[in-house]
């Protein structure tokens, strides 16, 4: 999962981007970068490894200079952790494009194939966004216009997206002509657009979430269709177009259970009240199956829980409280690379409340369970603080499958759901009980927000992809993603 956005403005947006990037960098915390465009049509960029906040030092900004850029947030999904990898992707032809990419393309390898010895395009690395990028900038070379219009744009676009399987939303810095974005036929992963008024001219911003836009006087005008384009040229005038031959609303339902701020709205859908749905779905599932319940306190495990947390805990009538105090600036455990590193982090990252824990019996409630390492050691501590029962509730169902479209999930092998039932998960994570929110209930949290939406990507769920699967690409993404093997990767990158 990575963020991006982009800004287009009457005067220098470097420190704007800089700032909605601190707003996206929960979805990213391995690398970021900016590329801006200045009026004399030159690029300048900065991106390394790291946090914002770390990768952006004053001298770099007084160096990004331009009224149109765009920026980037990364968590690895595809390729490696390399400064490498950082993104904005840079092609010098033609024009001279940027491209910040979140999503996963399912066909990379044999796109990559294609690249090389049909159309003799060198890549730098095995990512997928550096293959997407040189696949619209080689369908942009065959409009052979100068200067480029909407149309040659909007028709490279269309030939990317019947090349490219997967989910992506895209932002692309063409320099001198301006920003083009586009979001996959499926709209699996989250674009938004925003508008404010300038002195002579409107201002744009289009970004992986919206929560951003309030904060720079942006309105929200619209969430960029499934398969749709959109161009925003250097005078800043706004063209889109539908580029996709078949597209259908369905977005990744775990956006809304994990990824995306609270007080995002995606696909016109609250993140916020999304949860509380969740919490209310998972209130009535314990009020059947345990009517007679003995629950004496629910306690989120902060930050993405907390929402539904609260709702069931009302929708109880058992007192909640919020027993963990989080260290903020430890990163979210679920997109640390490694379990050794998810392991020491849990306890890093939470500091207990004994007093709420003290011979109670406890309700923890958290977004989903993956590895279990951390609902593991939640229980551990919350036993050491003295609770007589621990509970646990899961706002999402058992994760069991790989996540093709821009989710690192684990090898299924790693995932402690894919070979157990849910007694055996309790048993695994020591908890007295364990109830995960059936499938069904999530889906109809999320729908009610939005009913014209008719389905989600739930794969990781269910084990059924949306898109064409490339032969043998489910093994290799299974080898990839295996720990022992990330470590190999990261030691080779260091000694290299």
């Amino acid at each position: 999962m990575c963020g991006i956005v982009g800004i287009s403005a009457e005067s220098n947006v470097a420190a704007e981007i800089y700032d909605a990037l601190l707003m996206l960098q929960h979805r990213g915390q391995d690398a970021a970068g900016i590329t801006v465009c200045n009026s004399d049509d030159k690029l300048s960029t900065r991106k390394s490894k790291g946090y914002v906040r770390d990768v952006f030092a004053q001298r770099h900004m007084e160096k990004l200079i331009g009224d149109y850029g765009i920026g980037h947030v990364r968590y690895p999904t595809a390729g490696g952790a390399g400064k490498e990898f950082s993104q904005p992707y840079y092609v010098n032809s033609p024009y001279g494009i940027s491209l910040a990419h979140n999503g996963n393309l399912t066909n990379s390898k044999q796109l990559a194939n294609e690249l090389f010895h049909a159309e003799m395009r060198h890549l730098k690395t095995d990512s997928d966004s550096e293959v997407l990028l040189n696949i619209f900038a080689h369908e942009l070379a065959k409009q052979r216009e100068i200067y480029p219009s909407a149309e040659n744009i909007f028709k490279a676009v269309s030939k990317t997206h019947l090349r490219c399987d997967g989910a992506y939303a895209v932002l692309a810095l063409i320099a001198g002509h301006g920003l083009v974005a586009f979001r996959d036929n499926n709209g699996i992963r989250p674009l938004s657009i925003g508008i404010r008024k300038g002195k002579t001219r409107d201002e744009y911003v289009i970004s992986s979430e919206d929560a951003l836009f309030s904060s720079h006087g942006f309105k929200k005008l619209r969430d960029v269709e499934p398969g749709e384009a959109i161009f925003i040229d250097k005078n800043g005038e706004l063209f889109s177009q539908q580029c996709a031959d078949e597209p259908k609303k369905r977005p990744c339902i775990f956006e809304y259970v994990y990824f995306s701020r609270p007080d995002s709205k995606i696909d016109e859908i609250s993140v916020y009240k999304a949860r509380t749905r969740m919490g209310t779905k998972l209130a009535s599932q314990i009020k059947n199956s345990k009517p007679d319940h003995d629950i004496d306190v629910v306690i989120p495990i902060p930050d993405s829980s907390v929402t539904a947390a609260h709702q069931l805990a009302v929708d109880l009538d058992v007192p909640y409280r919020e027993g963990f105090v989080k260290n903020r600036y430890i990163g979210r455990t679920f997109i640390m690379p490694y379990q050794e590193e998810r392991k020491k982090s849990v306890r890093r990252k939470l500091n207990i409340l004994d007093l709420e824990f003290d011979g109670k019996n406890v309700l923890l409630v958290d977004d989903s369970i993956v590895r279990g390492t951390t609902s593991k050691k939640i229980i551990e501590m919350a036993r050491e603080a003295g609770a007589n029962k621990v509970y646990f509730a899961s706002a999402a169902p058992a994760i069991k499958y790989q996540n093709l479209y821009g989710i690192d999930m684990p090898a299924t092998s790693e995932l402690i759901a894919s070979n157990k039932s849910d007694e055996d998960v309790a048993k695994e994570i020591n908890a007295d009980w364990l109830i995960y929110q059936k499938l069904d209930d999530l889906i109809e949290s999320v729908k009610e927000g939005n009913p014209k939406i008719e389905e989600f990507e739930t794969s990781i769920f269910t084990g059924e992809y949306m898109t064409p699967l490339v032969e043998n690409y489910l093994e290799d993404l299974e080898n990839t993603r295996k720990d022992e093997l990330k470590m190999q990767r990261e030691k080779s990158t260091a000694s290299g």
